[in-house]
Order: structure tokens, then C-alpha cells, then sequence
């Protein structure tokens, strides 16, 4: 990885709205769940960030969208959104998700219009159909463009299915796992930090 900056004037509060995937079930420490894999790549880099991981397990994008004025009641610089997950495990209406995905999207805006917004790529399980999984996987591009928010490769790939990646339950990854996530959708985030944070010119 390149270097990052060397210094920043204060650190970026980033909110991780999500699942179980999110919260880092099944995990010793929930440290080791994505969002802190990204908070231990960006302090590496030198970027000074500060996660918020409000990840809870067996939430829909429903469930996301009743938690969302809540969860954004506190000033945050960057804003990123895995849901989904649960939807595609219980074969929920796409319509209903995209509705959902748009309504967090705008409840950000509304209650944190400075923040910058970042849409997590997610895939429905293969044994839900082609066209379910094809529906379900447009989602998450179709809103991010919309609605002006980045979108990330998809965060479990190289990581779903995966035994060794796994935990018992085949759905929840392990702290490599998680790490594998958070290379995923990296160079994604970090692009929007690049535009976020304030940094004195380089020595």
C-alpha cells in the first residue's frame, strides 16, 4: 500500500451502520470485526480515525432504517452502510430493500448533511435464483448513483463460502476473514477519507 499522510488536524469519526457482520458476531474481540480491520489499516497508513461500529446482529434494512435517526444522532464525517444481508438470507422483497437502502441514504443527508456516504456491495445466496440474486445485487449500484454515495466491491468476496475463512456457522467470517473483508472495500473507503480529512502538506 502507498503511504498515507503523515498527520491530520483532528480525527475522522466514521459511523458503521450494519449486521451481524457489522457487529463482528462470534468473534473473541469485536475489534477484529471489519470496521476495526479498517481503523487498524487507516491508523497504519497514518490516517487518525475514530470507528463507531453500530453493528446488530439479525437486522434487516428495515430494521436499519427505524435504528437510523438514533444512530445518527451524533456528529460524524463519514457514514458506511452494510445492510442487506439478512434480506437476501430471508428472501425479502428487493423493492422493499432498495426502498429501505434509499430511506437510510436520505436519512444521513437530512441529519448529517456534511457527512460523505458510503453504499457496501452485497450478494443474495446463489440458492435464492438468478434473477432474485441479479435483482438483489443491483441495489446497491443503482443507490449509490442516485444518491451520489460511494460504492464498495462486494465485502465478503474471496470470503463467502469459504470454510477456511468461516466460522462453524459458514455465514460469519473469522478474524482473517474479516480482515479479507476489510482489503476489500479499502481502497473505497480510503478514497473518501482522501476527501474528508484535512492534511497538512506533506514534508
Amino acid at each position: 500500500m502507498d503511504p498515507g499522510p503523515t498527520s491530520i488536524e483532528a480525527p475522522t469519526r466514521m459511523l458503521f451502520i450494519g449486521t451481524s457482520l457489522t457487529a463482528g458476531l462470534g468473534l473473541v474481540d469485536p475489534v477484529d470485526a471489519w470496521p476495526g480491520q479498517i481503523g487498524r489499516i487507516a491508523d497504519s497508513l497514518g490516517y487518525q480515525v475514530r470507528v463507531q461500529n453500530a453493528g446488530l446482529s439479525g437486522e434487516t434494512s428495515a430494521g436499519a432504517l427505524r435504528r437510523a435517526d438514533w444512530l445518527l444522532r451524533d456528529s460524524v464525517d463519514v457514514v458506511i452502510i452494510e445492510t442487506g444481508a439478512n434480506d437476501g438470507l430471508r428472501g425479502l422483497s428487493v423493492a422493499d430493500l432498495r426502498r429501505n437502502l434509499t430511506a437510510i441514504v436520505e436519512k444521513v443527508k437530512e441529519r448529517q448533511p456534511s457527512a460523505a456516504i458510503v453504499v457496501v456491495q452485497m450478494q443474495a445466496p446463489p440458492n435464492l435464483g438468478g434473477a432474485y440474486s441479479r435483482s438483489f445485487g443491483e441495489v446497491f449500484g443503482s443507490v449509490a448513483r442516485e444518491s451520489g454515495a460511494t460504492l464498495t466491491p462486494f465485502l465478503l468476496d474471496a470470503v463467502a463460502g469459504l470454510p477456511a475463512m468461516n466460522q462453524p456457522d459458514g455465514i460469519h467470517p473469522t478474524s482473517a476473514g474479516a480482515a479479507l473483508a476489510a482489503r476489500n472495500v479499502w481502497p473505497a473507503i480510503r478514497g473518501v477519507l482522501d476527501r474528508v480529512q484535512v492534511l497538512p502538506p506533506k514534508v
